[in-house]
């Protein structure tokens, strides 16, 4: 007959395979297999779901867009930010000097205060002085221009005078007629030259006789009962056309020994005729020198 059986005690000696033992360490996980050269490369496994985000339908704009948007609206926001703060500290900092300035101006002490105004005169008073020398520079510029302008009047003035002396420019004037009659042929060149002379040192200014214009160098040439003046022949009776001072030609005309004594003692005669206007168009071709130059010097 068999007794109660006694249950087996555990050796500790003998490691329990059902028990991990501390003092022995994991096995390492078994590293990738590399594939061999020239093997196809595995296809791509889908990455795994993020169980934190949800998923996305089609046509919806997914978490990855919205983040970026956000992200846009918060850098703008900032900038917006940092324009305001730098805006801000300039406008405090303007005031801030301003008001250290007054505070210094009302500290300061009445010497201070008194070159202080010193000074600001005194750069007033260059300030004016400057716009007084731009408002002389100003004036001297116009009156330059008003000189050169009177000056270019004054030319022009001048050249008409010219013109109308060298016979190259029509004039109108008080002055008188003076028709010459020749009815034997007997008047000679020198008597149409001192009837010329005569006008002139009476105070003709110009003069024309038969449509030719009497010029400074004027020549009068033929015989008696024909005569020429620049080459144009004359015909009885000459007839002067004279601008000047009627009056005195006519007395200059009329003194004994004079042109109308002259003229009666060839068997002609002379007739005088004043007027208040008169008109000398002919001209003369503008003569140009030919070795005369005009000296720069």
């Amino acid at each position: 007959m068999t007794g109660p059986q006694t249950p087996a005690v555990p050796d500790p000696a003998v490691p329990d395979p059902a028990v991990p033992d501390p003092a022995v360490p994991d096995p390492e996980p078994p590293e990738p297999a590399v594939p061999p050269p020239g093997a196809p490369p595995e296809p791509a496994r889908p990455a795994a779901t993020d169980p934190a985000e949800p998923a996305v339908a089609p046509g919806e704009v997914g978490p990855g867009p919205l983040r970026t948007a956000r992200r846009r609206r918060d850098l703008v926001a900032a900038a917006l930010i940092g324009v305001l703060s730098l805006l801000l500290g300039f406008a405090l900092a303007v005031q801030v000097r301003n008001a250290d300035e007054a505070q210094v101006l009302a500290g300061a002490r009445e010497e201070d205060l008194v070159r202080i105004l010193d000074e600001l005169n005194l750069r007033e008073d260059r300030l004016r002085q400057q716009l007084s020398e731009q408002r002389s520079a100003l004036q001297e510029l116009n009156g330059s221009g008003s000189r050169t302008g009177t000056a270019l009047e004054e030319a022009r003035q001048r050249a008409q005078e010219l013109g109308i002396l060298n016979g190259t420019l029509p004039a109108q004037g008080p002055g008188m007629t003076l028709a010459i009659r020749d009815p034997a042929g007997d008047v000679r060149v020198t008597d149409l030259l001192e009837v010329i002379q005569e006008l002139r040192g009476a105070g003709a200014e110009t003069m024309q006789v038969d449509g030719v214009r009497i010029g400074l160098s004027s020549a009068v040439t033929g015989k008696a009962g024909d005569l020429q003046v620049d080459g144009t022949d004359l015909s009885s009776p000459y007839e002067f056309v004279v601008i000047g001072e009627p009056q005195n030609m006519a007395t200059a005309m009329n003194i004994p020994g004079g042109v109308v004594q002259l003229i009666g003692g060839r068997g002609g005669s002379v007739q005088i005729s004043q007027s208040d206007l008169l008109v000398v168009d002919a001209l003369r071709p503008l003569d140009r020198p030919q070795y005369a130059a005009p000296d720069t010097e």
